[in-house]
């Protein structure tokens, strides 16, 4: 009997016959990413039901060296959760392992299990009266192991950060089947090292998380939405900044989108922007439990006409106009992809150089491919921008990616603000980020993952399981 039918029979033995799947057909939804441009062939995909069972999956891939691919719903947009080709890797999915073990209303937590859809969990809270302030494309699919491990981002970052910003423990099985609890519904903790860090956007490739603890918040009672045009991007730093003091903390959304974006969305999406047209349109939340949005949203719109900010806007009067705006951001991504597609960029730079950055990363494409279109969107109020150039011919992609990803390093920015490394960026990440923080990366992943268990050609190159071996 070969070595890896030897595993596939102790992995029956743990998890039951039906949770270890190896037939091409019921592999398949596993082998493919979430946008199906990268495919893989594992060896097999193992469903464990509990935090054992993980344990003690981890403890026969060890013993017979296998690497472990660890996937939650499978929604990431860099290829993380993709096996390699060579069938030589376990697909663990953590899809079983879905019970919301705590809410607490009081501390505002909750401590659930890695495989919970994150809407399921953000359902859950809201009947007791709590938010989960994670807001998703995704979230009907994404799970919660998911987003801790890529760090996911969001439209509700600036006003309740990243993933990492929810997260108070977590339970992690290592490389060698230990599995690490440190599930604790606490706000301040100084006793030691907080080693749950190392995890969060970890991609997979240092442990398996199989629950975690998240902060949940108050649900608010209010929430106002507007949209203005704009001329340029100078303005709307200027209008990023009247926002905050006209409703300050409240400020939960401050998205840019480029006239050229909210032009596909006409064109293949059948929705029209209520104001006049600029180069520019942003779109503002706030929101809050307390009372007296309405009037400051509005306040914030006088003083931009005032100041001659805003070429044209309008405050939301109902939940209808709201989705209605909303959706005008929302579509961007289907538009985009009818349109032909485009080379994504997922970036993010400092507030006070966007507007630089933006001229310099355009005229930098446009010298490469003088006919390319930029569909450029984002969270702009945390400084996240999607760059995604509309290009033909595939020679030209490379050059285009790692000029916008130059220009993105002179700024002292990051080429990927939240969807992570995964596959998709491994190479630009070799090229960009500095070899003291590379060593450092690799000296955590040697100190925790020493055998190249986790999650192979993520983060790092595929090489590093044969020098760690």
């Amino acid at each position: 009997m070969t070595a890896h039918a030897l595993l596939l029979d102790e992995l029956r033995d743990i998890c039951g016959d039906a949770q270890v799947l190896t037939a091409d057909l019921d592999v398949e939804a596993y082998s493919t990413d979430w946008k199906n441009s990268v495919r893989g062939q594992p060896l097999c995909v193992v469903r464990p039901a509990n935090t054992a069972e993980v344990s003690a999956v981890v403890k026969a891939c060890n013993r017979h060296r296998v690497p472990i691919v660890p996937q939650g719903g499978n929604t990431g947009l860099a290829a993380g959760a993709t096996p390699g080709p060579d069938g030589e890797e376990v697909v663990l999915s953590l899809l079983r392992m879905k019970a919301i073990r705590d809410l607490d209303p009081v501390g505002m937590t909750v401590e659930v299990e890695a495989g919970a859809i994150v809407q399921t969990v953000k359902e859950e809270a809201e009947r007791r009266g709590r938010l989960l302030p994670v807001s998703l494309a995704a979230e009907g699919s994404a799970m919660v192991g998911g987003i801790v491990s890529t760090n996911a981002g969001g439209i509700n970052v600036l006003r309740y950060g990243m993933t990492r910003a929810l997260v108070l423990g977590l339970e992690v099985v290592l490389a060698d089947g230990t599995v690490v609890d440190g599930l604790r519904h606490l706000r301040k903790d100084n006793a030691g090292y907080d080693w749950k860090q190392l995890f969060i956007g970890a991609e997979g490739t240092l442990g398996i998380i199989t629950a975690a603890v998240l902060r949940l918040a108050p649900i608010p009672r209010e929430s106002v939405t507007a949209l203005l045009s704009i001329a340029d991007v100078e303005t709307a730093l200027k209008l990023f900044a009247l926002a905050q003091d006209h409703v300050g903390e409240a400020l939960s959304a401050f998205e840019l989108i480029s006239a050229t974006s909210l032009g596909l969305v006409e064109k293949h999406a059948g929705l029209k922007s209520p104001i006049a047209s600029g180069d520019w349109y942003l779109l503002v939340e706030a929101s809050s439990s307390l009372s007296g949005l309405q009037p400051a949203m509005e306040k914030l719109l006088e003083a931009a006409f005032e100041q001659g900010l805003a070429l044209d806007g309008v405050v939301a009067s109902s939940r209808q106009q709201t989705q209605a705006l909303w959706a005008l951001r929302e579509h961007v991504t289907e538009a985009e992809a009818r349109e032909g597609g485009g080379l994504k960029h997922d970036i993010s730079v400092p507030l006070r150089t966007m507007a630089d950055f933006l001229v310099e990363a355009g005229k930098a494409v446009t010298a490469i491919c003088p006919s390319a279109a930029f569909n450029v969107f984002g969270h702009l109020g945390d400084g996240n921008l999607h760059y995604n150039v509309l290009m033909n011919g595939a020679k030209e992609q490379a050059a285009v990616n790692r000029a916008v990803h130059d220009a993105v390093v002179r700024h002292r920015g990051s080429i990927s603000a939240e969807h992570g490394i995964g596959q998709y960026r491994l190479g630009e990440w070799l090229r960009t980020k500095p070899e003291s923080e590379q060593l450092l990366a690799r000296a955590v992943k040697q100190a925790i993952d020493p055998g190249g268990m986790f999650n192979p050609g993520k983060l790092f190159p595929a090489t590093l399981k044969g020098d760690a071996a």
